[in-house]
């Protein structure tokens, strides 16, 4: 009985002492020669707020505080590196390393760009130190007009520290991605389930998939499938960057829903029907985050069975009136020619028909999102079509549609001369013929 109480009290002393004796050992020595080291090695400042030597669970060096670069580029809020027991008094050492919550803004890529051509010239130096993994909890990526979630990361690597594999998966579990190298490159595999778009709309993908290669100075998509608002968008994507950043793709969508992601751009006057279309983009610039503003696109669309809310066209071109504001106009078919260029929007060879009404126009939506258009709306009139020529104007937040100033002038101008009914109706043509005359002298 004593035996083993003596026993007892030997294996607590001893774990005291392995909580103990990491307090005494005097490490702020080697966290400031960490932080002259990181600061040459990544040629911006590196603080360390504090760090600590813990031998249990077992033997580890844990730091608080990291900040890398001007502003925070990079923090940490804490960090473990963890040797290999097998190899600790050999001379390659094998580590693993834990980050928790990690922040990255966008400046941060610089820092690791300049980092890995470092490490290509210096390939051939012995390592003192492999690291076989690496785990990332809680990462944050703190980028302008960029909204991710915060995602856990597990990353492995071979023995020559050419990557093995890298798993991702958001906090919430919307998104997940692997990576593995292939023949030379990498393949990515990204995966989302109920996840709403981090650029752009936020628009909300039910199912979404996407397939990728990595080489060294290109990206090629070749698979881009989403389900999203009852329909399919499918597309592809090539990205380069060996000499400027140039991106082409094509995409192509299927039966979508349009009621909510047009609500997302106007909650005044949007759409609700099926949308079918396809199209291409292209764009090219000197840095990626400028590939934006220089994109060029084109697309085709239909929409089916839908109904215009906030307008109606037949109340705007029958009474004639600046009253323009509430109702909506139901259609069989609307079709036409999207084209951006830059931060522009050029909607053109805009037709809509119903069994009431048909109508064509164009609209030219500036970066400001103010709106510049027109169009032609015929309605039926016993055995006549009366076609009512409209001015758009106003914001995209705020649309404003109506006769233009010649045709309400043509009216006035008919039925005074001809009286009501034909004499409206010979005025409005009239001043329908003077507005393509004019547009015809505008486009030259």
């Amino acid at each position: 009985m004593k035996k083993n109480k003596k026993i007892l009290i030997g294996i607590f002393i001893l774990i005291s002492v392995l909580i103990i004796l990491p307090f005494f050992i005097p490490i702020k020595t080697y966290l400031n020669e960490a932080e002259k080291l990181a600061s040459a090695e990544l040629g911006v400042p590196v603080t360390i707020s504090s760090g600590r030597l813990l031998l249990l669970p077992s033997p580890r060096v844990v730091i608080s505080g990291v900040n890398v670069g001007e502003g925070d580029t990079l923090t940490i809020e804490q960090l473990a590196v963890i040797p290999s027991l097998t190899t600790i008094f050999s001379a390659t050492r094998v580590v693993d390393i834990h980050i928790t919550k990690p922040t990255v803004k966008k400046e941060a890529i610089d820092i690791m760009l300049a980092l890995a051509g470092k490490k290509t010239d210096a390939n051939n130096e012995p390592k003192m130190v492999n690291v076989r993994r690496v785990n990332v909890n809680a990462l944050q990526l703190d980028w302008p007009n960029l909204k991710l979630p915060a995602m856990n990361a597990e990353i492995s690597f071979l023995q020559d520290q050419q990557l093995s594999a890298a798993m991702l998966e958001s906090v919430d579990g919307a998104l997940s991605a692997k990576v593995t190298p292939e023949q030379g490159e990498y393949l990515i595999s990204i995966d989302a389930e109920k996840w709403t778009l981090p650029v752009g709309l936020p628009l909300l993908i039910d199912k979404g998939k996407l397939v990728a290669h990595l080489k060294a100075d290109r990206l090629d998509v070749s698979r881009i499938e989403m389900e999203l608002y009852g329909g399919k968008v499918n597309a592809n994507l090539n990205m380069s960057w060996q000499k400027g950043w140039r991106s082409n793709g094509k995409v192509k969508v299927e039966g979508l829903a349009v009621k909510e992601p047009s609500r997302l751009i106007s909650k005044a006057v949007y759409l609700s029907g099926q949308l079918s279309g396809n199209g291409f983009f292209s764009s090219a610039a000197k840095n990626a985050d400028r590939l934006i503003d220089n994109i060029n696109a084109e697309f085709t669309f239909k929409v089916h069975d839908g109904v215009v809310h906030g307008v109606d066209l037949i109340k705007v071109a029958s009474l004639l009136t600046k009253q323009t504001t509430g109702g909506e106009t139901a259609f069989d078919d609307f079709s036409g020619l999207a084209n951006a260029k830059g931060k522009q929007y050029h909607l053109k060879d805009l037709k809509l028909s119903s069994g009431l009404l048909s109508g064509s126009g164009q609209v030219v939506i500036a970066e400001n999102k103010t709106l510049d258009g027109t169009a032609e709306v015929e309605i039926k009139r016993s055995v006549s079509l009366v076609a009512v020529p409209l001015d758009i104007s106003g914001t995209v937040d705020n649309p404003v549609v109506l006769p233009s100033k010649a045709a309400l002038a043509g009216a006035v101008a008919g039925t005074a001369i001809l009286g009501p009914g034909l004499g409206t109706s010979v005025g409005i043509k009239a001043a329908g013929a003077i507005d393509k005359l004019k547009g015809l002298f505008k486009n030259d």
